[in-house]
């Protein structure tokens, strides 16, 4: 019995659990451990997501400049056909009760925004099934006439918009909007070989033949027509931080507004222009020209957007307005460019309007776009 005794009392000596000093040291150790581990899982996430972020931001940006690219390249079909043209301000009105407005025959309109706010580009060109040439008048158009006598009406088909273009611009003279129409109730008003009517309709497009914008002399032989088709008059804002389209309807005079891509924060723009008449651009500047001279000039265009982010960032991480890298020999005016990148010439994006505008990251894209229906009728 006593030596049962003493085992048992020695089994429960070597019995002993934790002491609370043990049980602390441990908690500390699983809480550091605890903590690196989600100090680096936070570090990921946030790496992920700022990757991920700047890959939206890159996508909006690239689609966002290929939609512009685009249709720069393809501006001033039609209109460009003949360079005398360009410049010409452009009557239209829509219906005996509308208002009659006016644009600007002109391939690119840059209209620039105040205090490096973003600009607003308008794009103008012919959409039409088969090509798009002039087409000369062979006899003397009045203000009251429904018809335009012409040497050939090639490729003119009912339907299509068509700007009268006088021989002679000035104050009073200027170009008009209309809609070719055809019936057969007299040869005046049928679409012929030389024959372009212009009756006004209750139908959508022949309420665009509006004499009332016609100038009062009316349009004498030699004045030309311009066929547009169905004509892309579209400007391209940057609103809401979208970028965003507001295209005219030929169908109506309202215009069809739609949202493109988002994240989009600045557009600027610039003119590329020939003024020494060597087929190669001298200058950039947001000038817009008054003279069909001083639209010819005009070579190229050259722009730049900024995206942004989506991702709103808890640190600073932008601390001044992005740079717009123009190289080292562009030359610029109305606008100085700083010295930056070593020799380079940079044009500083405005950013800095944005509610929280330092937490977001940005990124700049830039192209220059020739004018190739210009050129090419040069």
């Amino acid at each position: 019995m006593q030596s049962t005794a003493r085992e048992y009392a020695s089994a429960r000596r070597d019995q002993h659990g934790f002491t609370l000093i043990e049980l602390m040291v441990g908690l500390v150790l699983g809480m550091l451990t605890v903590l690196v581990i989600t100090q680096v899982l936070s570090l990921a996430e946030g790496k992920k997501r700022a990757i991920t972020m700047g890959g939206d931001a890159q996508v909006n940006g690239s689609l966002s400049m290929f939609a512009l690219q685009r249709d720069i390249q393809q501006a001033g079909y039609g209109a460009a056909a003949s360079p005398d043209a360009l410049g010409c301000v452009v009557a239209r009105k829509f219906d005996t009760s509308g208002s009659s407005a006016t644009f600007t025959l002109a391939p690119v309109v840059i209209t620039d925004g105040a205090s490096g706010a973003p600009d607003t580009i308008t794009i103008l060109q012919a959409r039409t099934t088969n090509f798009s040439t002039p087409i000369l008048l062979t006899g003397a158009h009045l203000q009251t006439d429904d018809h335009f006598t012409v040497n050939s009406a090639l490729n003119a088909a009912v339907g299509n918009l068509m700007i009268a273009v006088p021989k002679t611009q000035s104050s009073t003279i200027g170009c008009s909007l209309f809609s070719v129409t055809s019936d057969t109730s007299a040869a005046t008003k049928t679409l012929g070989v030389t024959n372009v009517p212009h009756v006004v309709g209750t139908t959508a497009l022949a309420k665009w033949n509006q004499n009332s914008i016609l100038p009062s002399v009316g349009y004498e032989a030699g004045s030309y027509l311009l066929n547009m088709g169905t004509m892309v008059l579209r400007t391209y804002s940057v609103d809401q931080l979208s970028l965003k389209t507001d295209d005219f309807s030929p169908t109506s005079d309202a215009t069809t507004a739609s949202v493109l891509y988002p994240q989009i924060v600045n557009l600027q723009a610039f003119y590329g222009k020939d003024t020494n008449g060597d087929g190669i651009v001298d200058t950039y500047d947001n000038t817009t020209p008054t003279t069909s001279a001083g639209w010819q000039q005009v070579l190229s265009i050259r722009l730049a957007l900024v995206s942004r982010s989506n991702q709103y960032e808890k640190d600073l991480v932008t601390t001044a307005n992005p740079q717009w890298d123009e190289g080292a020999t562009a030359t610029f005016g109305g606008t100085t460019p700083t010295t930056c990148n070593g020799s380079s010439k940079c044009i500083s994006l405005k950013v800095d309007q944005l509610t929280d505008w330092q937490h977001y990251r940005y990124k700049v894209y830039d192209t220059i776009v020739p004018l190739r229906n210009v050129i090419w009728n040069s």
